[in-house]
């Protein structure tokens, strides 16, 4: 049974399990309690934690060549930034981390902490800019959603799940769609004009095919919309198994139209398509390996390829997530277990990675990994360390620089630069 395996026992939640372990800065999470209810929640606030300063000597001296990079990057200047972590865990945070960013330096600045949404574990935006949702990764699971004009809470939306992991919003704007680690389902809720979540219109539990080995149920980690828009696919860590819907975008409801299967076992965490449509690179928690999965945009069937080596290193690793640049060239994966962001050139328009070596992380657990929007930088959020590390990304090597020393954030799970 693997570090993360089936430890919802006695109300841990598998995901924060595997957080815990040999780390001293994210104690053990606390079981999972409350109701979240369909019903609206009163606003939340801003500043009910003060930003933990970081001293000048905080930040070492970038390297002349991260330099120059930050200077050629056209928008300098500060940025938003968002970060989730598990309110319920000992040492976790009040609420959603808010601060910002320097484009040029990559230099993060603490402003505060949105209380009033439990265990924000996950974030993402919606395609207007004008919305934040959260996860409620909770037994009784739910999403929220926050307009970020005034940092105003507009409600939450039971999941009809248990413990959701990560959410995303549909191209078009009009859905959210979430992932229920838990109880191993896939929810839809329909977004209205100001942002607002609706009523759920569909849920789909995956009860086929049977779990793996040492898996006791499914466990729906990631919910992801094909680059083309066509299809949705929802990556479950439990069957081990990658499904493919069709989402009816008058009705909010999924249709399955696939399955592919990677071999018993793997654990599939997290899929990242390359940005020519074909292509997806698929993180296998369990087994410690990785795969290229050719896409057909017209059916929707993923083929998964041969599992392949996450970049070295002995002892448990758990890889966590994929990216690709905005130029299709260099592939990066999160590696929790041995703290470090392996790199890969892709090649063959996609079909095929090539490992370039690997690059320390300055962090323990690096549990999620995100471009700002320029693509300029590499954030990484280290679970353990309490911690978010930034990196100069140069896109025509694929080279990763550490921009000064990592951020202190409580529990700090996932970085959401806008």
């Amino acid at each position: 049974m693997s570090g993360e395996a089936e430890a919802s026992r006695g109300g841990w939640s598998r995901r924060r399990f595997v957080g815990t372990l040999g780390g001293a800065a994210a104690a053990t999470a606390l079981g999972a309690c409350g109701t979240t209810s369909e019903a609206t929640k009163a606003p939340g606030t801003v500043g009910a934690e003060a930003p933990q300063p970081q001293p000048d000597s905080a930040r070492q001296p970038q390297p002349d060549s991260a330099r120059e990079t930050s200077r050629k990057r056209a928008d300098s200047g500060p940025r938003p930034l968002y970060i989730g972590t598990y309110t319920s865990a000992e040492g976790g945070g009040k609420g959603i981390g808010l601060a910002t960013y320097d484009t040029g330096t990559g230099r993060i600045t603490g402003t505060g902490t949105l209380t009033g949404v439990p265990d924000p574990s996950y974030l993402a935006v919606h395609p207007d800019g004008r919305t934040l949702y959260a996860v409620d990764e909770r037994e009784q699971g739910a999403v929220t959603a926050v307009r970020l004009s005034d940092r105003r809470i507009l409600g939450s939306r039971a999941t009809g799940g248990a413990q959701p992991c990560q959410l995303s919003v549909h191209p078009g704007g009009r859905w959210l769609l979430s992932a229920d680690y838990g109880s191993g389902s896939v929810a839809v809720h329909r977004i209205d004009a100001s942002g607002a979540l609706g009523e759920r219109t569909d849920r789909v539990v995956h009860s086929s095919p049977a779990p793996g080995p040492g898996q006791q149920g499914p466990h729906a980690h990631q919910v992801v919309t094909s680059p083309d828009g066509g299809h949705v696919l929802a990556v479950d860590l439990g069957t081990d198994t990658v499904y493919t819907y069709r989402l009816d975008d008058r009705a909010g409801t999924l249709t399955e139209v696939a399955q592919a299967h990677t071999r018993p076992g793997a654990g599939p965490r997290q899929l990242t398509f390359h940005p020519g449509g074909r292509y997806a690179y698929l993180a296998n928690e369990v087994d410690d390996t990785m795969a290229v999965c050719a896409y057909d945009p017209a059916t929707g069937r993923l083929s998964i390829g041969a599992p392949q080596s996450t970049g070295g290193g002995k002892g448990t690793n758990y890889p966590a997530q994929f990216l690709v640049t905005a130029n299709g060239s260099y592939a990066f994966l999160a590696n929790r277990g041995h703290n470090n962001l392996a790199r890969y050139a892709v090649e063959a328009d996609g079909a095929r990675l090539r490992p370039l070596g690997t690059v320390p992380v300055a962090g323990d657990f690096p549990r999620q990994i995100a471009f700002s929007p320029d693509g300029g930088l590499l954030f990484a959020a280290n679970q353990r360390s309490s911690t978010v590390s930034v990196f100069d990304v140069d896109a025509k090597n694929g080279e990763l620089r550490l921009a000064g020393e990592p951020f202190a954030s409580p529990v700090a799970v996932c970085a959401l630069p806008l």
